[in-house]
């Protein structure tokens, strides 16, 4: 932590205005020498004309000594909020809910959904959840979209979903400082204390996005089919439509591609709703004929912006496993993947199967989490006792109790963070 305490502070050292102790200081002393002058006053029997102030001052005197104690004096920044879209479909609530257990904080925000394709007795069992757990209750800030999308994966659904959901986030407590999209195969690998202490040394505006311009065989396969995605009409999922004209590379921006997981910062995601000077709604309805746009309009939009395209760090914050090039599916993590996710030292891993046995690991040794309890923080300070869920008793959620996962974490930001010129070689 030192390092990302050391950049944080420079970052911050040029908002430091020289000498602005002299004015406060000016005040204080004419002050005091008023009142000084105002002690010194009596009547002609010698009683202080002042006896009110006089008698706070002895008082004061006599008592001063004992009871003064010197406050901490903190250095640590304050903690930011995370804003959290989990999504899912058909089949998924139950691994939705576990993966929401893994990931709520109470200073958080969390958007679940489940797509239309969910049968409606899922997405009413997921409601319910939500809308009866008790710390969810007290706190408000676990919303579920009902109104479900339609989400198709392969066309521009998946990215509307994605806006829609930020969206939500902005209008219901817009006071967090970045959004995070998760699916319910995606499981953290350290805890929210851990993510929330190590962010708070870094400044607000970064994006954690893997991306790049070299687009190579998507260009081909990608970028000049035309497809048409049903999801945009329909009500029911099927594949896209194909239309046999193709397209050439656009030249009013460049294309870039990536990972669909990202950590964006609230600044960029306003940019993305309001879109003020049209390059994000022009990008949208370039990428809503585009085949799995997840992994390319944010990354096109944000790097094509001036006001952002420095404030990227290339990196999805997954441990992640590819098949073969052209790399379009991840093996589903097991057992076997333990020790390789915690060396990766990310924050998050995808893809688990329902229930696997490496989640109950991951639960007990990484994340302290009992069998269908939350993940306790600084914020729980109930007793674990016999198998008891210490966030039944809950305290200041502004406190942290980092675990190891913090060290982990810190290792993987100073590393993104190491290249002193990384603000001017990003998006390249």
């Amino acid at each position: 932590m030192k390092k990302l305490k050391s950049y944080y502070s420079h970052l911050r050292h040029h908002q430091t205005v020289e000498l602005k102790w002299i004015f406060p200081l000016a005040i204080g002393s004419i002050v005091s020498l008023f009142l000084l002058f105002l002690t010194t006053l009596t009547s002609s029997d010698g009683t202080p004309l002042l006896p009110f102030y006089r008698s706070f001052s002895i008082s004061s005197s006599v008592f001063i000594e004992s009871k003064l104690h010197p406050l901490p004096v903190s250095s640590l920044p304050p903690p930011p909020r995370f804003a959290y879209f989990i999504s899912g479909s058909n089949g998924d609530g139950n691994m939705l809910k576990r993966t929401l257990q893994a990931l709520y904080h109470p200073h958080n925000y969390y958007v679940v959904h489940l797509d239309l394709e969910s049968p409606p007795d899922e997405r009413m069992d997921l409601q319910n959840y939500v809308s009866t757990h008790p710390v969810f209750v007290q706190f408000g800030n676990v919303k579920m979209i009902s109104k479900a999308n339609l989400v198709t994966y392969r066309g521009p659904t998946m990215v509307a979903n994605t806006l829609h959901a930020a969206a939500i986030l902005l209008r219901e407590g817009g006071d967090w400082d970045w959004f995070i999209n998760l699916s319910a195969s995606d499981y953290p690998l350290i805890t929210q204390d851990d993510l929330l202490h190590t962010f708070s040394y870094l400044p607000r505006d970064l994006n954690f996005i893997d991306h790049t311009s070299n687009i190579g065989w998507k260009e081909y396969q990608r970028a000049k089919p035309i497809i048409v995605d049903p999801g945009l009409y329909m009500t029911k999922k099927a594949d896209v439509f194909w239309v046999t004209q193709r397209r050439s590379v656009p030249t009013a921006f460049k294309l870039f591609t990536g990972s669909a997981w990202m950590a964006l910062s609230k600044p960029f995601v306003d940019y993305c709703i309001w879109g003020w000077d049209n390059l994000p709604r022009t990008v949208l309805m370039y990428y809503a004929n585009f085949l799995s746009s997840p992994e390319g309009y944010f990354h096109t939009v944000i790097c094509n912006a001036q006001e952002f395209r420095n404030t990227t760090v290339n990196s999805d914050l997954h441990f992640i496993t590819w098949d073969n090039p052209p790399k379009q599916h991840p093996h589903h993590l097991n057992l076997a993947d333990m020790q390789r996710m915690v060396d990766s030292n990310a924050p998050f891993a995808r893809k688990f199967r329902q229930d696997d046995p490496v989640l109950d690991k991951i639960d007990s040794e990484l994340l302290s989490k009992g069998p269908g309890m939350l993940v306790p923080g600084g914020w729980c300070i109930g007793k674990r006792d016999n198998g008891s869920d210490p966030c039944s008793d809950m305290g200041n959620t502004t406190v942290l109790m980092p675990t190891p996962g913090a060290k982990r974490l810190e290792v993987l930001i100073s590393s993104l963070l190491s290249n002193e010129k990384f603000r001017s070689n990003q998006c390249k």
